[in-house]
């Protein structure tokens, strides 16, 4: 008997503890139930259904926690976006990341446009120098997996159309939520051919 309270209290607090951790980094059989509402656009399995909805299919949690954190405080601006996680709670948000990093980018139609990917490919790799466009795999990777703990975002595979808007909203500072304004920075100075030619070759890495 006198090990029963001990034991208890160990159970206990153990039980706590993964509680805790599950909290923390979110729930994704939770996630797939509460992003049931996201799964119009974004698909059932993260994979979008049109050309300018993102991908959210093995995009790293940290990234996909800010942009929804970033909607609901208004720092990015999207009206849809904006009107559907505004109820949101942290744990909402935490499990809806968890499901969607969770599953699987689908290789996307094939990019046949050769010549864009191949100077996509030397901008991406080693930027232009010319204009001070750094290397996008400097933040993003050679393989275009990103950096969770940064939240740099998974963009190998992503739709190439959500891409090319993305980079020109950017350029254009009509969105802003990015860190120390890099990404603003760096798009202003890339011309609309760059970034089209950008997109496709970020796009084509699912592919190879």
């Amino acid at each position: 008997m006198k090990y029963k309270i001990p034991l208890l209290i160990t159970v206990f607090a153990s039980n706590l503890l993964i509680t805790s951790l599950a909290s923390a980094e979110g729930d994704a059989a939770a996630g797939k139930v509460k992003s049931e509402s996201c799964q119009g656009c974004h698909g059932a399995d993260g994979n979008s259904y049109g050309p300018d909805w993102p991908h959210l299919a093995d995009q790293h949690k940290s990234y996909l926690i800010k942009q929804i954190n970033n909607f609901q405080q208004g720092s990015r601006t999207n009206e849809t976006m904006n009107a559907m996680v505004s109820g949101l709670s942290e744990q909402d948000i935490a499990d809806v990341a968890a499901y969607f990093s969770a599953q699987k980018i689908k290789p996307p139609e094939a990019v046949n446009d050769s010549n864009k990917i191949k100077t996509g490919r030397k901008i991406y790799k080693g930027g232009n120098p010319y204009s001070g466009i750094p290397a996008c795999s400097s933040c993003h990777g050679p393989n275009g997996i990103g950096n969770g703990p940064a939240s740099f975002p998974h963009l190998a595979g992503q739709q190439q159309q959500y891409l090319i808007k993305t980079l020109t909203d950017f350029k254009t500072g009509s969105r802003s939520n990015d860190y120390n304004e890099i990404m603003r920075k760096i798009a202003a100075k890339m011309s609309d051919a760059e970034i089209t030619s950008v997109a496709a070759y970020i796009t084509s890495l699912q592919q190879q």
